[in-house]
């Protein structure tokens, strides 16, 4: 890929003289004037690192960062806490109101996390050592907005910087190659083959898609993916930036809420879909049981070491062959550094040092998309090829939309509870956009 090509991924993804922790009058919290970039001058530090890169590759490339970080900087000790998604979610706001709050976190970028965090106070704005690291030679303004907010926490892509993110994401179709094979189907190259393969995969005794959806937040990807194919473009990204001028009440969003219960009513899930967490599910797909999974590029490291050359990614596919893709991502979580940090200065020397192109390239050997220096990365072949390729598509195509979650700070529990009432027959397609209607409303209309 071309420089261009990740420079239109970022496209897409279109300070007070303060101490420290300090509270501003806006009720956020203000950079400080100065900063310290020489980590190795710092004297002795103790970091406390949050985050959720638990599965394998993620694992992987933070430990080797994390080992790397202290052989450079031993007055530095990274206590290293890891936490899944879901538990990190249920934690962190309860830690970053105590007095023992972590140093560093990874805040999911959307209003109910992040944008909270920065109407609490509870992060720092890191546009100095966004300044003095140079972090905008790595990281476009259109990559950064998903991580920018006001000091109030209102405005969501404008204001303060607050986190800085390692990898990108594309929410795209897994599939087995050779199940494909014994069906006689080859990956789809339309929507309509896409469903042609689900019908085969069924009829044939197969699982056609793989889904766990006991967490809740799967779902909004599975929705999402068939949004995308009904719903504009800048339609989805108005509703899920939670701006003012666009509703969920729609023709083409009844009509995405329509297909998803279809494939319910079609027996295109797994048995008990709603009561199977997101890992079993993907595992299972990793031992063979099920044709295509919708899923992150984050799976690519355990996915692979599953399957082998049994698995491929691609973009879900759109009306027609040649038609511009459409797809949900944008940047994985990125990492804050919190109002109690005991050390702000050791904790930006963290996060530049993880999302440095030396970085880049261990996330790259350890099975992972990484969000900068990407076209500098040599992808191995096989299933990382696949989602170098896919990525490099939809950032060349200005395809990419942000994650519907993002869209209100209670829009993640209405969403994610308002698709299992859906999958579930408790809620018709009309009732469930009615509730998402409403909390979007209250919101984009303040």
């Amino acid at each position: 890929m071309k420089k261009t090509l990740i420079a239109a991924a970022v496209l897409l993804l279109s300070a007070a003289a303060c101490t420290p922790g300090s509270d501003s009058p806006s009720g956020g919290t203000s950079a400080p004037s100065t900063v310290k970039t020489d980590a190795a001058a710092l004297g002795d530090v103790q970091l406390t690192v949050w985050d959720q890169e638990v599965r394998g590759g993620q694992a992987a490339q933070m430990t080797e960062l994390v080992k790397q970080f202290q052989a450079k900087y031993p007055n530095i000790k990274i206590t290293r806490v890891s936490r899944s998604f879901d538990d990190l979610k249920t934690t962190l706001r309860l830690a970053l109101s105590g007095n023992n709050a972590p140093d560093v976190v990874q805040a999911n970028n959307g209003r109910s996390d992040m944008g909270e965090f920065v109407k609490a106070g509870q992060l720092l704005p890191l546009d100095e050592w966004a300044k003095a690291y140079n972090w905008g030679s790595r990281y476009p303004d259109s990559v950064l907005q998903y991580s920018r907010y006001s000091a109030d926490g209102k405005t969501f892509g404008e204001g303060n910087l607050y986190g800085l993110p390692q990898v990108g994401e594309v929410v795209g179709l897994y599939y087995n190659k050779e199940k494909l094979t014994k069906l006689g189907v080859q990956p789809p190259k339309t929507w309509a083959e896409f469903e042609d393969a689900l019908a085969k995969a069924k009829a044939a005794g197969e699982v056609p898609m793989q889904f766990g959806n006991l967490d809740k937040w799967p779902a909004i990807h599975v929705f999402g993916t068939v949004q995308d194919r009904f719903v504009p473009a800048d339609k989805i990204t108005t509703l899920a930036f939670g701006r003012a001028g666009a509703s969920w009440s729609t023709p083409e969003n009844t009509k995405a809420a329509e297909t998803l219960v279809s494939w319910v009513d079609k027996g295109y899930f797994n048995q008990g879909f709603n009561g199977q967490g997101y890992d079993p599910a993907w595992q299972d797909f990793g031992k063979g049981n099920g044709v295509f999974l919708i899923a992150g590029t984050w799976l690519q490291a355990d996915l692979q070491k599953a399957l082998g050359d049994k698995v491929g990614f691609m973009l879900p596919p759109g009306e027609s062959a040649d038609a511009k893709p459409v797809v949900t991502g944008g940047t994985g979580l990125p990492f804050a550094i919190t109002n109690k940090a005991k050390n702000a200065d050791a904790a930006a020397a963290y996060i530049n040092f993880i999302t440095s192109p030396d970085a880049m390239k261990i996330l790259t050997s350890t099975g992972n998309l990484p969000i900068a220096d990407t076209s500098a990365q040599q992808a191995p072949p096989g299933l990382a090829s696949d989602i170098f390729s896919s990525f490099g598509t939809a950032v060349s195509k200005e395809a990419l939309v942000p994650y519907l979650d993002y869209a209100t700070p209670t829009m993640y529990d209405t969403i994610g509870a308002s698709l299992q009432d859906l999958l579930a027959k408790k809620a018709t397609p009309q009732q469930f956009l009615t509730t998402l209607e409403t909390d979007y409303s209250k919101f984009a209309g303040k």
